[in-house]
């Protein structure tokens, strides 16, 4: 025999029992019905008085070693589910972070950085041959026109010494003019020598 079987026998009997003793009330009387529950419930704890005194070491320890099984069992798998599933959430959570922060940090960086140096060297490019062009035009116009300025002064200063300077046929004229006199002082000379 079963144990376990026994004593849900013993105890469904106990129960309709009680039952009955309630129907016996309601039906015959009531002192007839309590006489029959008192009497129910007084065989019912001798029963568990008998059970108790009996004591079973392998059915009791049975029982327990069940009931501890059980809730040790449930216990011990709701918190390794629990823990498990925290560790795991938080094992992925931080593998994730890292590594979409380690690759959107690489992808960002090389594409920053290409986009950057592309922009930068077109724009550097195209100011500094507009910045390159503009001096360069704005320089030699500015030297060119003090060397056209300074050239136009030198020759300012040419023409007026040139102009200064007797010309040719003024040069020739006086010197026809000297050697007349000259001539004419000989010959008084001469004349007066004479």
């Amino acid at each position: 025999m079963n144990p376990n079987r026994v004593d849900s026998i013993v105890d469904l009997t106990y129960g309709v029992l009680i039952f009955a003793a309630i129907a016996l009330i309601l039906t015959v009387g009531t002192g007839v019905g309590v006489a029959f529950g008192l009497g129910v419930l007084v065989s019912y704890a001798i029963h568990v008085g008998w059970k108790m005194a009996r004591f079973d070491p392998y059915w009791m320890t049975g029982e327990v070693d069940e009931q501890v099984e059980e809730t040790v069992t449930e216990e011990v798998g709701q918190r390794v589910e629990e823990t498990i599933s925290e560790e795991v959430d938080r094992r992925v959570e931080e593998t994730v972070s890292e590594e979409v922060d380690r690759r959107v940090e690489e992808t960002v960086s090389e594409e920053v950085g290409q986009r950057v140096e592309e922009t930068v060297s077109e724009e550097v490019g195209q100011r500094v041959e507009e910045t390159v062009s503009e001096e360069v035009d704005q320089r030699v116009e500015e030297t060119v026109s003090e060397e056209v300025d300074e050239v136009t002064r030198r020759v300012e200063e040419v023409n007026e010494r040139v102009d200064r300077r007797p010309r040719e046929d003024e040069v020739e004229g006086k010197i026809s003019e000297l050697t007349d006199e000259d001539d004419e002082d000989d010959e008084r000379e001469r004349d007066e020598s004479n």
